[in-house]
């Protein structure tokens, strides 16, 4: 028993001293989580916010790079649009030659290799100006323009409680970017089929549709549960619906449905109830807690009853998807035809007679390879065009109808309709003219004074009518419109000529105002400003043609959509510096003047979050610091009692060695004495 004691003893010894002795090796205090639990789960938990802070500093860091290259980026622009405006104030001049301005056109022509090349930097995140899709050129050449490909708003990273920054630029940045503005302007209010995908249902409480189980009861019977759950498509919805009903006629020897059985009407579930007296009702309800009867429309805040007389549900609301058929859109009524795209110096119809869905017309659209991408407006409820290409104003895009169709205007993509506004004209200048002027000696309001333009007809008298555009009239093409009949039918009929010999509209082929007179009239229409005033200038008016066989002055289309953007205004600059045109100078300047604008609001921006990566940095640094010094004080050896402690435990040892020795030289026969 001696022996056993002194051999424990000498154990524990033995054990304490090399514990101590891997302190003092390894410098931690906690080598194990049996050596102190409470400090070892402390550690741990330090051990992973250490762990994710390094992961978070390793994001700063690269997001300050990303950031800084971007703002390097901007930079440069920056100093090529500043480059190009003084171009542009200095060419503008009156005493200007046009050899001068021809060789200052070679000089915006490098400006432009130029930014194409800082348009296509690369850095950290990849391209700079890609988007989301960073490894690749965001900005090619494109039909002697060029084209922005990107796509997204860009990427971010994570930045921890501090948010997220971003490292690339999507198409919202100034120095390239696609035009949105031909934003579609009908509803295409698609109907449910049978290949609806439940996602793409906004659902009659328009949360969307989630697939779950219902129940329903005929003439006020015990419920019966359908399962939904695991369907896709609307067609599964109805085919699932009808089998439970079928099944029920079937077991309790009744009859719910006649032979059109579920199917789908429009934008909801219809019910063939049949007729009797008093007429059958079916109703559904949702099942507990769930709400996938009343998304479906079956149900709501009382039970629908589904008779024969009432067979329909709530309207289900699908949204627009690629693979919507035409055929199901009620917002497009028969066939569509032929309609005429212009961008970036090229021109082409395209038949869309044999589209079937919705992809078809983007496949067809798209397929002009003139920079155009299509894509379902954010509602859900039609398509937007956007013009990828910068090209210049002149090159601008242009959707119209061909010989008299209307497929663009029932697609809603015309860009020059009666629905568009004015302030879009000539590129966001809009419609100017003459308002609220007052006889200088009276003081009073002349009509006279405030007249726009005077169109004068080709009848022999060569009557004129002259028109006065108010604020309230330069709203959109129609009301334009409207006021030049309005006063052309009251002038018309004071001057003896039979109505309709002047009447105001669109052209039939392509985009512009028209203004028809009467056929019986020998001479060409004319347009005339009058009180110095830009209306009829700004609405393609006096740069119109006549059409002697329609009678019909047509205007140019001052309605066509740029991309607006840093490459624009180099090429506007550009092409009226080799035209010698003063006045496109002038245009371009003030553009560049926008664009330079716009680039320091962005490095603005782009700051601020450098800021914040900067100050995120900071404090996660501190707070790791931090951290670091709590888990050297939990973890960490103190070298000083430890070196003690193996001396005190050497000491131990002799001692318990000795004592063992002696105990050990004793027999049982000291005892027995």
């Amino acid at each position: 028993m001696v022996s056993r004691l002194s051999q424990g003893n000498l154990n524990r010894t033995s054990l304490a001293l090399f514990g101590v002795q891997q302190q003092i090796t390894t410098g931690r205090s906690v080598l194990r989580p049996s050596d102190d639990v409470v400090k070892a789960a402390t550690i741990g938990v330090i051990d992973d916010r250490l762990d994710r802070s390094a992961q978070l500093q390793r994001n700063f860091e690269h997001a300050s790079a990303a950031v800084n290259e971007i703002d390097s980026t901007l930079n440069e622009a920056n100093q090529i649009a500043l480059q190009a405006k003084s171009i542009a104030a200095e060419q503008i001049n009156l005493t200007a030659s046009a050899s001068e301005r021809s060789g200052q056109a070679s000089v915006v022509d490098g400006l432009l290799r130029g930014l194409f090349n800082v348009a296509n930097r690369s850095g950290v995140a990849g391209y700079v100006l890609g988007g989301t899709q960073a490894e690749s050129a965001p900005v090619v050449p494109f039909l002697g323009g060029y084209r922005y490909v990107g796509r997204g708003d860009g990427l971010t990273t994570d930045l921890g409680l501090g948010g997220d920054a971003p490292i690339t630029l999507g198409g919202n940045n100034p120095i390239a970017r696609a035009s949105s503005r031909v934003k579609g302007t009908v509803d295409f209010a698609p109907a449910l089929t049978a290949q609806t995908r439940l996602a793409e249902i906004r659902g009659a409480r328009g949360g969307g549709l989630q697939s779950g189980t219902v129940q329903f009861s005929f003439d006020g019977g015990q419920p019966t549960t359908v399962d939904l759950s695991g369907a896709e498509t609307i067609g599964d919805v109805r085919l699932r619906l009808e089998s439970a009903l079928r099944k029920y006629e079937t077991d309790n020897g009744v009859t719910i449905l006649d032979s059109s059985g579920v199917s789908l009407q429009g934008e909801s579930l219809n019910f063939g109830v049949v007729s009797g007296a008093p007429a059958p009702t079916l109703e559904f309800f949702d099942s507990g807690s769930g709400t996938t009867a009343r998304d479906l429309g079956l149900t709501g805040s009382t039970p629908t009853q589904f008779t024969s007389t009432s067979p329909s549900g709530a309207s289900l609301d699908p949204a627009l998807a690629w693979n919507t058929p035409l055929s199901a859109m009620a917002g497009i009524t028969g066939a569509l035809g032929t309609i005429r795209i212009s961008n970036a110096g090229h021109t082409t119809t395209v038949d869309l007679s044999g589209a079937q869905s919705l992809q078809d017309v983007r496949n067809l659209i798209e397929g002009t390879n003139l920079g155009l991408r299509v894509q379902i407006n954010s509602a859900g409820t039609g398509i937007d065009v956007l013009n990828e290409v910068a090209a210049g104003s002149i090159n601008s895009l242009s959707i119209s109808e061909v010989s008299g169709g209307d497929t663009a205007t029932r697609l809603g993509i015309r860009t020059m309709s009666g629905d568009t506004r004015l302030s879009d004209f000539n590129f966001g200048r809009g419609v100017s003219i003459v308002n609220g002027v007052n006889d200088p000696s009276t003081g009073t309001a002349t009509s006279s004074l405030n007249e726009d333009f005077i169109i004068t007809l080709g009848d022999s008298a060569r009557t004129q009518i002259s028109i006065d555009l108010r604020p309230q009239d330069v709203t959109t093409v129609q009301a334009v419109i409207d006021r030049i009949n309005s006063q052309a039918s009251a002038q018309i009929a004071a001057s003896g000529l039979p109505a309709g010999s002047l009447v105001a509209g669109l052209a039939s082929d392509g985009n512009g105002l028209r203004l028809t007179q009467s056929g019986a009239f020998t001479n060409a229409l004319s347009i005339q400003a009058r009180n110095n005033s830009q209306a009829a200038q700004d609405l393609g008016l006096t740069a119109g043609t006549y059409d002697a066989s329609s009678a019909s002055l047509i205007g140019e289309d001052r309605a066509k959509v740029r991309t607006d953007s840093l490459f624009t205004q180099l090429i506007d600059l550009r092409d009226s510096l080799t035209q010698n045109s003063t006045t496109g100078i002038g245009f371009a300047g003030s553009g560049m003047e926008v664009s330079i604008g716009e680039i320091a609001e962005l490095r603005g921006i782009v700051g601020g979050h450098a800021q914040r990566i900067d100050s995120a940095a900071t404090r996660e640094t501190d707070r790791a610091t931090l951290d670091e010094t709590i888990r050297t004080g939990l973890r960490d050896a103190d070298f000083t009692q430890a070196a003690t402690q193996f001396s005190l435990l050497q000491t131990q040892l002799e001692a318990g060695l000795r004592v063992a020795a002696i105990s050990s030289q004793r027999t049982l026969l000291d005892f027995l004495g």
